[in-house]
């Protein structure tokens, strides 16, 4: 059976496809309700009447029509509803996935930091062991730093959450719109809310030979 889409799930998935903040296309959603009309970055919304216990809203950009749909009441009441708890959905992954892979594929030896939009392959060599921390969200999460690899150099990559227990050393992972940054003198990657990590398989078959050794 097909999974049924949920309304934040489908917010969450247009505020990534238009690259506008979460959070920001959430409150200018409430303002809408309340005030008919608002913009966040780039696209307006309009509130454009009520269907039974739904809302109608329109998405543009300018004169063009992004989309359109319902919102009910109990979305705008639920307390403390963020869009960013959608983001990890199987829709959002997909779209990510599928952009990364049409975008110009980096080395690791041509990363500096502050570099954004990072799209690479690379083998996993190592992976700490997790630790938990506070977000500066107030929530807590669990992080570790793998070590990954291509024909041209080493890189250290931030994991949260799932994505710890989603790789294992000796995978090849392709990665899509992430950031570089420097933490204490070294070089590393982040995800963030709109990188994506995705599991390729055998590396023998996809990457040049040359790549550091894996310790036994």
């Amino acid at each position: 059976m097909r999974h049924k889409r949920s309304i934040g799930e489908y917010l969450a998935f247009l505020s990534i496809k238009y690259e506008v903040d979460p959070e920001k296309f959430f409150n200018a959603l409430r303002l809408a309700r309340e005030q008919q009309k608002s913009k966040c970055g780039h696209i307006s919304i309009e509130c454009r009447g009520r269907e039974e216990a739904k809302q109608i809203f329109l998405m543009r950009h300018d004169s063009v029509v992004l989309a359109q749909f319902r919102i009910s009441e109990d979305f705008f009441l639920e307390s403390g509803n963020s869009l960013r708890n959608f983001m990890e959905t199987d829709m959002i992954r997909r779209h990510l996935f599928k952009k990364s892979k049409s975008i110009h594929s980096h080395f690791i030896r041509d990363l500096r930091s502050g570099m954004a939009h990072v799209n690479l392959k690379a083998r996993i060599l190592e992976v700490t062991e997790p630790r938990r921390v506070v977000t500066r969200y107030g929530n807590y999460a669990n992080v570790a730093k793998a070590l990954i690899g291509d024909e041209t150099g080493t890189i250290k990559l931030c994991l949260w959450n799932e994505q710890i227990d989603s790789v294992s050393v000796g995978d090849t992972v392709q990665i899509g719109n992430a950031r570089t940054s420097a933490f204490r003198g070294e070089r590393q990657l982040t995800l963030g809310m709109k990188g994506v990590l995705n599991n390729v398989g055998g590396l023998e078959s996809q990457m040049a030979p040359g790549l550091p050794t894996l310790k036994t």
